[in-house]
């Protein structure tokens, strides 16, 4: 059993250099009192709804994770968003990294319109912007590959032995981003590592009323 999955994603159409992965990666060997205890295990996906459902599944069977902490990165977002639900709709119009779309509209038949979240979002947010980031609550996680992988993990957490918090984190596009005045000296990549290393340590030290 693994305490933390990290993922993230590779590149995309649109989207050479995905900050979602470099950040996964880099919390997976992060260095803090806080974490020292705490296993981790992290998995980039490829940007295909195939990889999804050939990986997350044997991944969830593998770790076991108390926590499943996942990122994707918002082209046109400048900053943080951290997604409370999962919608239950895809886009036929925007290929994924290998050219396939979905075959319909929606995710799952006879299903909800939407899942939540399980995690304390307040109590992330709130870490994240302690972290220097800015970071809000989010109830649209799109309609591409990011909203898909937190569809399909809240729904497998529904099914068996569910990891106490699964969420989903959305982090801007570094480029957009390197175009914007920093506030800070903080490079905008390290920036949103701490945010997201905060997130972590946050995530790790709640413990949810059973």
């Amino acid at each position: 059993m693994t305490d933390v999955l990290i993922t993230g994603f590779g590149p995309f159409p649109g989207m050479p250099r995905n900050p979602s992965g470099t950040i996964a990666a880099q919390l997976a060997k992060l260095r803090r009192p806080a974490l020292q205890d705490v296993s981790r295990a992290v998995h980039l996906f490829p940007t295909s709804y195939a990889a999804v459902d050939r990986d997350l599944p044997q991944l969830m069977a593998k770790h076991r994770p108390r926590i499943l902490l996942m990122f994707g990165v918002a082209g046109r977002t400048a900053y943080m968003r951290v997604e409370t639900i999962a919608r239950n709709r895809q886009s036929v119009l925007h290929p994924d990294a290998v050219g396939n779309t979905p075959p319909a509209l929606t995710t799952t038949k006879k299903a909800p319109s939407h899942l939540r979240g399980r995690a304390p979002f307040v109590r992330l947010q709130h870490a994240a912007r302690s972290a220097g980031a800015d970071a809000r609550l989010s109830r649209d996680a799109g309609t591409y590959i990011c909203n898909y992988v937190y569809w399909r993990a809240l729904e497998a957490a529904g099914k068996g032995p569910a990891p106490d918090i699964v969420v989903f984190v959305h982090v801007p596009n570094l480029r957009r981003q390197e175009r914007r005045k920093s506030p800070t000296r903080l490079p905008p990549l390290n920036r949103l590592v701490r945010a997201a290393a905060a997130m972590l340590i946050a995530a790790t030290a709640y413990r949810p009323a059973h």
